[in-house]
């Protein structure tokens, strides 16, 4: 994320008994290190050896479900946690999106959109989120959109939304190792809600704009 031209104030050490070291070690953000740690194996994998991806890519997509709620149940929510849960969340789908490109040349731009709307939309969405002052990137008002709203503040729906979205792509990976009826089954029955998640993603990318536009012309208009 691009740095904020606000100064980053100098650490207190009397202001508080919590350490940089130990934010870094929060329970959640140790679960964060071993899922890129899983999602990095996965890359190494993904080339060769289908089973070992499948079960290093899924432990990692799956602990997403378990640093959200060792964040709530040991109040260690964090900025700096929830970026690096965001980040590992977009490099790991990137990666294998990459993968798809290799395999599937013949999508190539279907899977270059499918990155760029993706990067793009969680990007820009933090960001706006950041700049109006908001804690996280959750934190979505049903005013500004119920889609958004749904899907990030409800969490059985946020689970089975990227669940779906990581299992189409999974599938069309197994597939190409000639795993056809898990691969075929799995596509047809994630691809509504991996629709779902892509048509989320527009919605929040047109949003994150009007909310930084908004930010800006509030700006303006006060020098004006």
């Amino acid at each position: 994320m691009t740095q904020s031209s606000t100064p980053i104030p100098a650490p207190d050490a009397t202001a508080s008994s919590v350490s940089v070291q130990d934010v870094m070690l929060y329970i959640p953000n140790l679960i964060g290190y071993f899922r890129v740690f899983t999602a990095i194996m996965s890359f190494w994998c993904m080339k060769n050896h289908p089973y070992y991806t499948l079960v290093l890519y899924g432990i990692s997509g799956f602990l997403d479900a378990f640093d959200g709620y060792a964040a709530r149940k040991y109040n260690q929510g964090t900025r700096y946690g929830a970026v690096l849960d965001m980040v590992t969340d977009r490099c790991a789908t990137s990666s294998l999106i990459c993968y798809l490109c290799v395999i599937y040349p013949q999508y190539c731009f279907i899977w270059q959109l499918l990155v760029s709307l993706d990067l793009a939309s969680h990007y820009m969405h933090m960001y706006a989120m950041m700049s109006s002052g908001s804690a996280s990137h959750k934190n979505v008002d049903s005013k500004q959109s119920k889609i958004l709203a749904l899907y990030y503040t409800n969490r059985t729906v946020l689970f089975f939304v990227c669940l779906a979205n990581e299992l189409f792509y999974v599938a069309l990976y197994l597939h190409s190792f000639g795993f056809f009826w898990l691969g075929t089954i799995m596509v047809w029955l994630s691809a509504p809600i991996w629709l779902f998640k892509q048509f989320a993603n527009v919605i929040q990318l047109k949003g994150a704009a009007l909310i930084l536009a908004t930010l800006d012309a509030q700006e303006k208009s006060k020098t004006a």
